[in-house]
């Protein structure tokens, strides 16, 4: 089997769960429900704007007396704001945007910028504004009264890059009053142009987790966060060669480095049975990659999103039915079609080859953060049992 396969964050599929895989409802229907203008959760501290309005549109104002336009750009559309008498420039989105995590700008005379009334996170390669739009009476996400887990920042020296690197991992919340208990691990990778802080932050990964487990859905499990990015410091043209979309370097680094890290700190079962690898987009790629290169290592793979084309059905064979405990992949209804339709033939290839898989349809979600929480939220529940 080739060790690189020619698709973008594609991964194995099956059509079982298209139609019956479904977000759990809470027993609140009230949760989420917005019945008058209410300041996004996502604003700094004592900032009323941005608002969510009760039909899901949000209006934006923001000071800017000196400017001469202001373009408010979310959800891949442009609103172009109108300014008052007092220097405020104000505008109110089209109805019904899509519940969960957005990434938003203002554009400022030409210079886009993020918004001075909300937090930043690291996305699209910058800190960028973003905004949490409510989920009607859905509740896996949202922080609940249940044991919380801990994400721990972990820095760590990699010889192969001669560099500091950083992770995030998060323990589940019986980890320090259960020393002698050992668990698996979940690697989990962000998309392109983010980094190893988007699963908490965006992704709420941790509130998901310990919901699940709280709720006996997900074994107890260690998930480890690291940043998808790696030059090698030796001269390796095959490894270093274009940037962040060319990963043998992080394949390295993840199975000489990160792994044996995480081995040797916390309290693993390091063997390949207990020890999954994930992803979102380019993450996916990344996990589909490392996790058949190296079934010494991974027993469980799944891809969350991504876009492409199959690449030879050689390398998908019947054999990895023995070989890997669970091969996922998911995408959301309205991503663009490119990544739909090359995640759909890349699923009616594995069948056509008899290769057990898992295949998700976020329905009404596009390449955001929605459809890979969503995505999270059902695929860990299937690891390690």
């Amino acid at each position: 089997m080739n060790k690189y396969i020619s698709i973008l964050a594609a991964t194995v599929v099956s059509t079982a769960l298209l139609a019956s895989c479904s977000q759990k409802k809470t027993t609140d229907p009230n949760i989420g429900v917005i019945t008058e203008p209410t300041s996004a959760t996502t604003n700094i501290l004592g900032h009323e704007y941005p608002k969510i309005n009760p039909d899901l549109s949000v209006t934006h104002r923001v000071s800017a007396p000196e400017a001469q336009s202001v373009v408010l750009d979310i959800c891949d559309k442009k609103y172009p704001m109108t300014k008052a008498d007092d220097g405020l420039w104000e505008v109110t989105t089209d109805p019904g945007l899509v519940p969960g995590f957005h990434y938003y700008f203002l554009v400022v005379d030409g210079v886009r910028i993020s918004d001075p009334n909300s937090q930043l996170f690291y996305g699209c390669g910058l800190m960028a504004s973003g905004i949490e739009i409510p989920e009607v009476g859905v509740d896996y996400y949202l922080q609940r009264d249940v044991p919380r887990g801990e994400v721990r920042f972990q820095r760590y020296w990699s010889d192969l890059t001669q560099s500091w690197r950083t992770c995030y991992v998060y323990t589940p919340a019986e980890y320090d009053s259960k020393p002698d208990k050992r668990y698996p691990v979940l690697y989990l990778q962000h998309g392109a142009g983010e980094d190893e802080t988007g699963w908490s932050n965006q992704g709420r990964m941790d509130i998901i987790m310990d919901n699940l487990i709280a709720d006996k859905e997900a074994v107890p499990m260690i998930v480890v966060m690291d940043r998808g990015y790696a030059t090698l410091a030796e001269p390796d043209e095959a490894a270093n060669k274009g940037g962040m979309f060319n990963f043998t370097a992080f394949d390295r680094v993840m199975t000489q480095e990160i792994v044996p890290m995480i081995d040797a700190k916390y309290r693993t079962i390091a063997d390949r049975d207990h020890r999954a690898i994930s992803g979102l987009s380019m993450g996916g790629f990344q996990a589909w990659n490392i996790g058949l290169a190296h079934k010494d290592m991974f027993a469980w793979v799944g891809g969350f999103s991504g876009s492409g084309r199959p690449g030879n059905p050689e390398n998908f064979p019947a054999t990895l039915n023995d070989e890997m405990k669970l091969l996922y992949v998911s995408i959301g209804t309205d991503e663009p079609t490119n990544m739909y339709s090359g995640i759909y033939e890349f699923h009616k290839m594995l069948e056509d080859n008899g290769v057990k898989h898992i295949y998700y349809e976020s329905p009404g979600t596009s390449h955001e953060w929605l459809t890979w929480r969503r995505s999270l939220h059902q695929f860990a529940p299937m690891l390690f049992k």
